[in-house]
């Protein structure tokens, strides 16, 4: 019985895992390809009309 409840409570929770991670990830890859994209087009005059 305590394995069954143990499976069942990893299989609720799995897609929260998956959903977070993936999260994360895309905070970590959105933010390296914000500071590229800065780096890449300093001083360019259109930065100042993204805010």
């Amino acid at each position: 019985m305590p394995g069954t409840v143990l499976i069942i409570v990893a299989l609720l929770l799995f897609p929260v895992v998956v959903g977070l991670s993936s999260a994360a990830l895309a905070a970590v890859i959105g933010h390296f390809l914000y500071v590229d994209a800065e780096a890449r087009h300093e001083g360019s005059e259109l930065i100042d009309s993204n805010y």
